[in-house]
């Protein structure tokens, strides 16, 4: 055992628990898997119709820096706690250090649905977007049953991966890392060499392509640009989610207090920089904006089409699909060892079973599995655009709460922290982070995805009845670290 894994142990104990799982992870593959859960040719690429087609070129060009501002302040703050809290829990457990054991209980839940709910968005918009990029049309009268059937065994094959450890997903999130920051970079030089002509105005052009494409709008039509570029929000605060991944995984990586705050910045503020040049390369090369609005779905594959042609498309949309495939694979770590950590303090009815490791392979077996069926079930029932509203709403409030709660507790009960400090700017920051997420919710149930509102306080009210009536007086919690 080296001094620093003697040093991530010892804190693990003062946090109350011991070491179970396998701590082979450095900071370059905790960084790695925030980044492949973020993975910007993921939700940037599936979701660029939804910023697209609300107030045009500037949802992309002004809206996307905005949110990725905005997000990086939000991990900023996640940071700092994680640093001095470093467990497998993440979010759960600094929310019940540092605001008590409802706010703990409650952000467990947001975080666990918002996890799970990421793998459904993100596997079924990795199924819409390789059916339009290579041309596959399922029989209309099984095309329901049919993209089921694929997402799930995408879902299954990501589990069947992490049932066998950490180390092949290791493996498997660092070259997704590399690959996308390699097809992203690629891509983009491409497509601006290919671009004859770069209208920069574009970026900052508001258009109403609201009631676009004709028959099946991705918003309904609507004559305010400015509630249409808010809307647009909903592209960059969909895609930089994910970054928790990194203190999900806080048990399984060396040097935990200061590798996985690096994880958590870094990993929005690559993918909030090559996201954004990446996106502004694609509108320059859009042949024609109305047209692209026209294609929905399908505007991304058209771009790279019509730019590049066929042969050098085909090759990108390859690399494409693959990121957004490991981007599920991430995404699914993150989830099971959420559902691991909560179960591990009796939080989940089946805790019991839940919280067990395979001794083989030293993964959360039972929770990997868990969290994929779950994920598989949601496919069932929303539609792609909902499910990912639904998803940033949850993740984005299961990351305030802590921070609102660490805000609050700052200075008073909390002042022992980690190498990971804001100093003074840490109260004002988190401050930002909560009135950010009070407006990102209002945007996440608007219409189309209205029916993201009665998920969301269907989902409250069965927490707080559930609080109340049953796990008040059951639920014990984490046990106690120091806060001082």
């Amino acid at each position: 055992m080296t001094p620093d894994s003697h040093d991530d142990e010892q804190r693990l104990r003062e946090l109350g628990y011991r070491q179970e799982l396998a701590r082979r992870m450095g900071g370059f593959s905790n960084f790695a898997i925030s980044l492949a859960i973020i993975c910007i040719l993921s939700g940037g690429i599936t979701s660029f119709h939804v910023g697209f087609n609300s107030a045009g070129g500037a949802s992309l060009g002004l809206g996307w820096p905005l949110v990725g501002l905005f997000s990086l302040c939000v991990a900023a703050t996640m940071a700092q706690v994680a640093s001095a809290f470093p467990t497998a829990g993440g979010l759960y457990h600094w929310g019940s250090l540092l605001g008590g054991r409802a706010c703990g209980w409650v952000t467990a839940w947001f975080n666990l649905a918002g996890l799970v709910t990421v793998l459904a968005a993100i596997n079924t918009g990795t199924y819409d977007f390789a059916t339009a990029a290579f041309g596959w049309t399922p029989a209309p009268d099984s095309a329901s049953m049919t993209r089921v059937v694929a997402v799930s065994a995408m879902t299954l094959s990501q589990a069947l991966l992490n049932h066998h450890g950490i180390r092949w997903t290791t493996r498997l999130t660092d070259f997704s890392g590399w690959l996308i920051l390699a097809v992203s970079t690629v891509m983009t030089a491409a497509l601006l060499v290919a671009t004859p002509h770069w209208e920069w105005s574009r970026l900052w052009t508001f258009t109403n392509f609201s009631g676009l494409p004709e028959g099946a709008p991705v918003f309904p039509r609507q004559e305010s640009l400015p509630w249409l570029f808010c809307l647009g929000f909903l592209l960059p605060a969909y895609t930089l989610t994910g970054f928790d991944a990194s203190a999900h995984t806080s048990e399984e990586t060396r040097e935990a207090a200061c590798n996985v705050p690096r994880g958590i910045v870094r990993s929005v503020a690559v993918s909030a920089g090559f996201g954004w040049v990446m996106i502004v390369a694609l509108l320059l090369a859009m042949p024609d904006l109305k047209g692209g609005a026209a294609k929905g779905f399908e505007i991304v594959p058209w771009i790279l089409r019509s730019a590049l042609g066929e042969r050098v498309a085909q090759a990108l949309l390859v690399g494409v699909v693959t990121a957004q495939y490991l981007c599920g694979l991430a995404a699914l770590t993150s989830a099971s060892r959420m559902t691991y950590a909560f179960a591990r303090d009796d939080g989940l009815p089946g805790s019991a079973w839940l919280k067990s490791v395979d001794p083989t392979t030293q993964s959360p077996s039972a929770a990997v599995w868990t969290s994929a069926l779950a994920s598989v079930a949601l496919v069932v029932m929303l539609r792609y655009e909902t499910i990912a509203a639904v998803c940033a709403v949850f993740l984005y409030l299961s990351y305030v709460l802590p921070v609102a709660a660490g805000a609050w507790a700052h200075g008073r009960t909390w002042t022992r922290f980690g190498p990971f400090q804001l100093g003074s700017a840490f109260r004002p920051l988190a401050v930002l982070a909560v009135l950010g997420c009070l407006f990102l919710l209002v945007i996440g149930v608007q219409p189309p995805n209205q029916q993201a509102l009665p998920i969301l306080v269907g989902s409250t009210a069965l927490l707080v009845a559930v609080w109340f009536g049953l796990e008040r007086r059951r639920f014990k919690g984490p046990p106690g670290g120091r806060l001082s």
